[in-house]
């Protein structure tokens, strides 16, 4: 068993200023990805100011989609109750599935502006994003978020508030799955020009069998429980789809050219 670390949530405060690690999380995310996307950035035929456009649009639909996200999917009845709580998004709650159509819907607006092909830009955009992903996990367990079911494996740590039993650390196991594994896999797949569709394919699916294979051993939010069998989570529900579509999407890829735009 290993000890919960202590990390102050609060990674820098001014009087009443305070900035949390989990808002720094964002912004490593950002960072990253501008980074990132300023390397490949000729391949679209963009400039750098044009992937820090590009993220702008992103950032928006990043937050407003995940808020809105967690309202609709996890917090319905508190959003029902407290139509107000929705615009307090320092209380937490963000959602990934939410944040994810959020930031298709800004690529959508972003391709029109500049006469892309709607999945030429999401097929550069998915390796951008892990990196974002992984940080995010980091800052939920920094936060004391998404604890992990009861354990014996020698990594286990107790999770604050929830008694001495170690638990799975599944915040650090998303931070790994959907953080390292998938950058790496996706950075690898696009090294060169793909067939239309296939790196946003193969984002979907791997995220999705990721977040499934997790769901295992991370704690269902309290208020929802266990949707089925005893083991099915919202978490589930929502990533199956995301598989489905991840496997059309591969498979179609293989009937198209390759994608090259600015090459």
């Amino acid at each position: 068993m290993i000890a919960y670390p202590e990390i102050d949530p609060v990674a820098i405060a001014l009087g009443p200023l305070q900035v949390h690690w989990y808002g720094l999380m964002y912004v490593v995310g950002f960072v990253a990805a501008w980074w990132l996307g300023s390397i490949r950035a000729a391949r679209m035929g963009l400039s750098r100011d044009d992937i820090g456009d590009l993220l702008f649009y992103a950032a928006i639909g990043v937050v407003v989609g995940g808020r809105l996200g967690y309202a609709l999917f996890y917090g319905l009845e508190q959003w029902s109750a407290d139509p107000f709580w929705v615009f307090r998004v320092w209380d937490g709650g963000m959602s990934f599935h939410g944040g994810l159509l959020g930031v298709l819907l800004a690529a959508w607006l972003y391709a029109r502006k500049q006469h892309l092909a709607f999945l030429t830009l999401m097929d550069f955009i998915a390796p951008l994003v892990p990196i974002g992903l992984g940080a995010g996990r980091i800052g939920n367990f920094i936060n004391h978020e998404l604890p992990g079911r009861v354990t014996s494996l020698p990594w286990g740590m107790p999770f604050p508030g929830m008694g001495p039993e170690p638990r799975h650390p599944s915040a650090l196991y998303e931070a790994l799955l959907e953080g390292v594994v998938l950058f790496v896999l996706l950075w690898w797949i696009s090294a060169k020009p793909q067939k239309r569709g296939l790196v946003s394919g193969a984002f979907l699916t791997g995220y999705g069998i990721f977040r499934f294979m997790v769901e295992f051993v991370r704690m269902p939010d309290a208020h929802i429980g266990y949707l089925a069998f005893g083991w099915f989570t919202m978490g589930m529900l929502l990533t199956l789809p995301m598989i489905a579509l991840g496997l059309i999407l591969i498979a179609w890829s293989q009937r198209q050219a390759v994608d090259v735009v600015g090459e």
